[in-house]
């Protein structure tokens, strides 16, 4: 992965009020700070690491709509619109670009799959449709490619997350956000039963409404709180590679099959993953929410790995800590895992023996995130029943740098009151009432 570039935090004192306090510098996170800064809201950000250092710089950097839960299809097309106009307002070149999109199909039943999605893809006026058979011989180079099919989506869009997120950030500060680094919130404040403030690592900071967009930190904050959020944390391992040989076929944009799934990078490299792919370490919560997960973990066991080590007593397995207390989010800064290196060799000989794009490409780093998932991986987007004055977006489960903006806007809204951009329903956390009830 690239480092996140350089970002240059608040240099005033922490302020004593604002009108909403953003927990977490990730994608949606600043694109809630973003929302409100540009309406004029009071916005202080604070950031227990660097803004942009966890997930939201180790991603994949893939933009889209296509093969998207219907759910998520309205919410992507607003941040789609986003990502488009923040783009060419930046002080940065983040490598965004429309490459579109195109899913390989290794089966009959996966080709069956994608076409049946081109409903969806209609219903949302994207412009997706299954490839020709020369097409996907043209794609690969090769006369023969021994794939059933193939989904593709020419205006889906791609960026450099490195650069991205902390220059959206900049932005923000642009706007008159306020965003700090290196400042944990350790706990909500409370007056009658609603949220009041946050008490930080350097103080307290009064306010009308919370939004925690913590990604995989999200659970154990909510858990110190005495709520439950069904959400557990997988780590994902991709990899980077240098430029590939002058005659090597020519990048063709996001190409995902799976053994392994590419991404033309800026740099003339390639980022390399497998969709789905995972480590689920065990924590405590693993077994409290294991009912709700277990449709998810059927689905996906051949490809999802269950461990069990010190991360079960590591800062994502603790849940209750107070105020003075120094919290699991300053004892880790930065989540920073150790990379799967047998899936990912075993990716790098798959990348190489389907894509000619990599030819002559040398693989230059490994590395993983942690991923916030939710049991039906579509975000969780909503109010916290019972508590006024806090928004949860998180469990964005593995797609959330495309989502996030939009994800972020919807949170602003919320937190505000302001008539939200599309349905908020589909991300409500009472979805996964009933589940928590068969598991008590």
């Amino acid at each position: 992965m690239s480092e996140p570039s350089p970002f240059e935090a608040s240099p005033e004192a922490l302020p004593a009020r604002a009108d909403v306090v953003i927990i977490g510098g990730g994608v949606a996170g600043v694109g809630a700070a973003l929302a409100l800064a540009e309406r004029g809201v009071s916005v202080l950000l604070c950031e227990k690491g660097r803004v942009a250092a966890e997930q939201s710089s180790r991603n994949w950097g893939w933009i889209r709509r296509q093969g998207r839960d219907p759910r998520e299809l309205p919410l992507m097309t607003e941040s789609m619109a986003l990502w488009r106009r923040y783009a060419g307002a930046l002080d940065t070149d983040i490598g965004f670009r429309q490459t579109g999109c195109t899913y390989l199909c290794t089966t009959p039943a996966e080709a069956a799959e994608r076409e049946a999605w081109l409903v969806h893809a209609r219903d949302h006026d994207i412009p997706s449709r299954m490839l020709s058979r020369a097409e996907i011989s043209g794609l690969l180079d090769t006369r023969d490619s021994g794939m059933h099919g193939a989904i593709s989506t020419p205006d889906d869009c791609l960026a450099e997350p490195s650069l991205a997120v902390p220059a959206l950030a900049r932005h923000a500060q642009s706007l008159g956000a306020t965003i700090f680094e290196g400042t944990a919130v350790r706990t909500l404040m409370r007056i009658g039963g609603r949220v009041s403030g946050v008490m930080t690592e350097h103080g307290p900071v009064a306010c009308d409404a919370v939004i925690l967009a913590g990604g995989a930190w999200s659970r154990p904050f909510l858990e110190n709180a005495g709520i439950a959020l069904p959400q557990l944390a997988v780590r994902s391992s991709a990899l980077r590679t240098g430029p590939a040989r002058a005659n090597a076929a020519p990048p063709a944009g996001m190409i995902g099959a799976g053994g392994a799934s590419i991404r033309p990078r800026r740099d003339g490299g390639y980022t390399v993953g497998r969709a789905g792919a995972a480590r689920l370490d065990l924590v405590p919560a693993a077994f409290r929410h294991l009912f709700a997960f277990l449709p998810m973990l059927q689905k996906r066991w051949r490809i999802v790995d269950l461990g069990l080590g010190r991360s079960f007593f590591g800062p994502l397995g603790h849940h209750r800590w107070r105020e003075d207390e120094v919290t699991p989010f300053e004892q880790m800064r930065i989540l920073d895992p150790a990379p799967d290196a047998r899936l990912l060799t075993d990716v790098w000989q798959k990348a190489q023996a389907l894509y000619p794009q990599l030819s002559g490409a040398e693989k230059v780093q490994g590395w993983a995130g942690m991923i916030d998932v939710t049991p039906d991986e579509v975000p969780i987007i909503d109010g916290v029943p019972g508590l006024p004055g806090l928004v949860v977006a998180t469990g964005l489960s593995g797609h959330g740098f495309g989502l996030g903006l939009g994800a972020g806007r919807l949170a602003a809204e919320l937190a505000t009151g302001e008539a939200p951009c599309v349905t908020p329903d589909p991300y409500r956390m009472n979805r996964f009432a009933a589940s928590r009830k068969r598991a008590a």
